[in-house]
């Protein structure tokens, strides 16, 4: 079998494909039938979240990939233990094949527990295909005991070691026995003999564990690890899987590293982590992931950016990942010829998160100093005596200090002013945080940042914990590191629970052991005769259903589609034997086991298991979603045309009233762009092309021969449908469609929007949907023509009701300035003698005024006014407007060492329900208590008398 995707085809518990037997699990669990009972594959695979993340130690260990390839053999009930362990001794150690010394393998088995026994059996095949007795050892539930989830099936594994030697030990020239260095001895495939389903006892809440009837087999053997054996070196990244990714990354960021020397193991990691995060990021976003900043699109941003990371500790600043991206297209194109055609998006998707990463490391170091200025005010107020005692302090230090100390008199006055003005923006910089932190370091009375906030900004911000460090450690700041590594724990363990609650069960007995439903909907729109194999309701099996219940019917031949390839299941009735009464209405159809339709129904009358019924499709409904459908294919063949051979398939939604397309495109659609998209899907529409569907072909010759596309997120078997649309459309789809395309009648697209960062969506109608559409764009068209007068050969409807809304537009603007100046001019007016109503507290004057009706911008302006007219004093004006406080505070220049504006409105705004701040010479603030604004500009001057001491 072919490898399937990295994003898991319905599947809630996994965040990547991150084993070989993924692709089959629905086969393990029973969900699914297929035509055979052996299969064997390379498996593209991600461990980078959710419970396997193998991130933070890539680059740093010998064997630790975010991305690798998983080789598999599995048997879904056909050869269990004997053969897997004989077929995976002569694969390793046969001269035929990878001709492993014997000697140098150690095999492992489940030595049991209390409630399960010892796999005696595994021992004996492994004995009995040549292993000697002393290099068999028996291991723990931890290693030897695999399950899939808290309940389903489940069992013993084998794993087999190879023995590197004792130059690969995790202690230099120490001999250390099997199986106590990790470093030494390799696991290269771990056999999982599934033999027990497990189950939970309702009463003790406790798995139980029932022999399974036939036993199934799943092995695991990680390529890159038997590349390191049989290309006879230490690590994973010294195979040819990784060299020349690691050259190249070399070249890129200009730090090349020579093997025969001692270097620098920093570096050599950093390279490493670039190789292999690279085919991780090209694998992903190939497969459909982007960028985000939240699920899988959040994972694959992480290990991004740590590559990214690590060539800048390399020295590179500018973007080079994305020139990454074809390294990886060039040694991995054989295997994944899709790679071929993704590369030019992958890498500009790569460029664009490079360039985003430098804004946010910009704009992290802000939040950065933030945080820093914080904790140092925090500092300052809480010296003893407060602000002011710290700050009597360093002027009595400054005066102690002779003249000739010129450097230290200097230290001390920057000091001062860091002290005295940090909670000031403005007056904040980097050399004020660090000339603090050296002083209370000095003074042993470190201030340590802590380590949450750390894990915020790199959770948040991406900014790294090894910049951070270093940065605080310039700061002379402690960073609590022990703190950062309990947040991160914990938001792993956050992490973990989501995903665990997302465990898959086992399909209900009711349908697992059904046979498959013949469905004969591709020609017909009815099937009489069809038994009822099954009833369900609320998800239990019941031998019947009355009348005005709700339930899903199970029958052993349909015409019903069911929901799957973004179609939606068809809607109809089910008549009864003798074809004269609706014995229910199907409002859809699903596949709750692969093979089995379920009709979801609401019964007439009573129906039972065992009674025969016709199935009746909607005919109408039918007809308007596969035009709907076919119409989609056309859609994705035309943006495709437009766009770039980079878009593909990322979602869609097929019903009678409209198709809804998502596909993998880094840019908005212009809407000439979409226009030509229409025009083109409209051609074929025209054209009346033939639409062919192909059954049971080979996959290989669908998609390499015929040229088929494999869409996002589906499974396919062996042998596939292929839907030809002339030579302008080929995809594999197993979905309903017109017999040619004029059936469709006309599409017209409605709509083209965001899904998330990477994927587009285009909305469209088709058939009577675009006629519907149609008549309301005329009706508004009409509309507008009476609005805007007749329109000419040159100018459309929609051209000149632009026009009349740019110009009342622009007519507003006016009018609002005019009035703007009216009421400034009012508000200046009634403050003209202002200077002379003003009040004199402590030797200052403070005026207080309210100015109804004014904006902020007026507010700000009529208090430089007045500021200069009072030549030296404090400003304080408020207004309401729109049911809203606004307060703004002025103080003249000269006064500013002994009244800050800040404080004024901070005291001002707590009395209108508020709060506000700003710079020493101005500060505003907002509030919700109209009321209560007169009083507070009454009190302004008691205010300013308080501050002055």
């Amino acid at each position: 079998m072919h490898s399937s995707s990295l994003v898991p085809a319905n599947d809630p518990t996994l965040l990547f494909t991150n084993a070989g037997m993924n692709q089959f699990k629905d086969v393990f669990l029973g969900n699914e039938k297929r035509d055979y009972t052996r299969a064997a594959s390379s498996q593209k695979c991600v461990r980078a979240g959710g419970k396997h993340n193998d991130l933070e130690n890539v680059g740093f260990t010998r064997r630790h990939h975010t991305f690798f390839e998983m080789l598999g053999n599995f048997s879904f009930g056909d050869y269990f233990k004997k053969d897997a362990i004989a077929y995976a001794w002569e694969l390793l150690t046969s001269k035929e094949w990878f001709g492993i010394d014997p000697a140098k393998l150690y095999c492992t088995v489940f030595e049991g527990d209390g409630k399960v026994p010892r796999d005696d059996d595994a021992e004996r095949l492994w004995i009995e295909t040549g292993v000697p007795k002393e290099r068999i050892f028996g291991m723990g539930a931890k290693d030897n005991f695999w399950q899939m989830g808290d309940t389903g099936p489940c069992g013993p594994c084998s794993e087999i070691f190879y023995d590197l030697g004792i130059e690969a030990a995790e202690e230099p020239g120490v001999d250390t026995p099997f199986p106590l260095d990790e470093q030494r001895y390799v696991e290269i495939w771990n056999l999982v003999f599934m033999q027990f389903d497990r189950t939970l006892d309702p009463k003790t809440s406790e798995g139980v564990l029932t022999p399974l009837p036939k036993p199934s087999i799943d092995t695991g053997m990680g390529l890159e690890r038997v590349a390191a054996v049989l290309q006879g070196v230490l690590s994973n990244f010294e195979t040819d899987l990784f060299t020349p990714l690691i050259k190249r990354a070399e070249e890129l960021t200009g730090h090349k590293v020579q093997a025969e020397h001692e270097v620098d193991e920093r570096s050599r990691a950093s390279l490493r982590i670039i190789a292999d995060h690279a085919r991780a990021a090209t694998f992903l976003i190939s497969d459909g992931v982007n960028p985000a900043n939240d699920g899988r699109g959040y994972v694959l941003r992480k290990i991004l950016r740590r590559g990214i990371r690590h060539g800048r500790l390399l020295g590179q600043e500018k973007p080079f990942m994305h020139e990454m991206v074809f390294a990886v297209r060039d040694e991995m194109q054989v295997a994944y010829p899709e790679l071929k055609e993704s590369a030019e998006r992958v890498s500009k998707v790569v460029l664009a998160e490079e360039l985003q990463f430098a804004r946010v490391m910009e704009r992290g170091l802000r939040e950065f100093e933030k945080a820093c200025y914080k904790l140092l005010g925090e500092k300052v107020w809480s010296y003893p005596g407060g602000k002011n005692a710290l700050l009597a302090d360093i002027q009595s230090q400054l005066a102690s200090t002779p003249e000739s100390e010129t450097i230290e008199r200097l230290n001390l006055f920057v000091i001062k002013g860091s002290a005295e003005y940090i909670d000031v923006p403005e007056y904040q910089d980097p050399s004020s945080i660090s000339s603090l932190g050296k002083f209370f370091k000095d003074r042993s009375e470190g201030v340590i940042f802590p380590g949450s906030e750390g894990f915020r900004l790199y959770e948040t911000f991406g900014l790294p914990l090894d910049f951070m460090m270093d940065a605080t450690r310039d700061a002379w700041l402690e960073f609590d590191i022990e703190g950062f590594q309990h947040s991160k724990e914990e938001e792993q363990a956050r992490a973990r629970a989501s995903w665990k609650g997302g465990s898959q069960k086992s399909a209900a007995p009711v349908y697992r052991e059904l046979p498959k439903t013949e469905f004969e909907g591709y020609t017909a729109l009815r099937v009489d005769g069809a038994r009822v194999l099954a009833l369900v309701k609320d998800g239990i099996g019941v031998p019947e259903l009355k009348a005005g219940e709700l339930g899903e019917v199970v029958l052993d031949a349909t015409s019903f589609y069911a929901d799957s390839g973004g179609q939606i299941g068809d809607v109809g009735w089910l008549y009864s034997g003798d074809h004269n009464a609706v014995v229910a209405e199907v409002s859809g159809a699903t596949k709750p086991v692969q093979g089995v339709f379920a009709h979801k129904v609401r019964a007439n009358q009573t129906i039972a298991v065992g009674d025969t019924v016709d199935t009746v499709v909607d005919a109408t409904t039918r007809v308007a979603t596969t035009r709907n459908h076919t119409g989609t294919h056309l859609l994705h063949a035309a943006l495709r045309e437009v766009l770039g051979k980079h878009v593909k398939q990322a979602g869609s939604l097929n019903d009678a009233a409209r198709l809804r397309f998502d596909f993998s495109h880094f840019a908005g659609v212009a809407e000439e762009e979409l226009q030509e998209v229409e025009d083109i899907v409209n051609r074929q529409v025209m054209g009346n092309t033939k639409v062919e569907t192909l059954v049971d072909v080979p996959i290989d010759v669908a998609v390499n021969e015929l040229g088929a596309m494999a869409l996002f997120g589906e499974k396919y078997g062996e042998r596939v449908r292929v839907v030809k649309i002339g030579d302008f459309s080929t995809e594999l789809c197993g979905g309903i469609h017109t017999g040619a395309t004029g059936e469709i009648g006309l599409v017209k697209i409605v709509g083209e929007g965001s899904v998330s960062s990477g994927v587009r969506r285009v909305e469209a109608v088709s058939g009577t949907g675009a006629l519907h559409e149609f008549r309301r764009d005329f009706d508004v068209a009409r509309v507008v023509g009476q609005m805007v007068g007749s329109s000419s050969e040159t100018v459309t409807p929609a051209e000149a009701l632009r026009h009349r809304i740019a110009a009342q537009e622009e007519e507003m603007k006016k009018l609002r300035r005019e009035l703007d100046a009216v009421r400034m001019k009012a508000a200046s007016s009634s403050v003209s003698d202002a200077a002379s109503s003003a009040v004199e507290v402590k030797g200052v004057k403070v005026l207080a005024q309210r100015v109804d009706g004014l904006e902020k911008a007026q507010m700000r302006e009529l208090v430089d006014s007045l500021r200069g007219k009072l030549g030296s004093g404090v400003v304080v004006l408020g207004a309401a407007v729109d049911g809203k406080v606004s307060l703004i505070v002025g103080v003249t220049k000269d006064l500013t060492s002994k009244v800050q504006a800040g404080k004024v409105v901070g005291t001002l705004a707590a009395k209108v329900g508020g709060k506000g701040g700003g710079r020493p010479d101005l500060a505003e603030a907002g509030g919700s208590d109209v009321g209560s604004l007169d009083a507070a500009l009454q009190g302004a001057a008691e205010v300013v008398g308080g501050l002055l001491g």
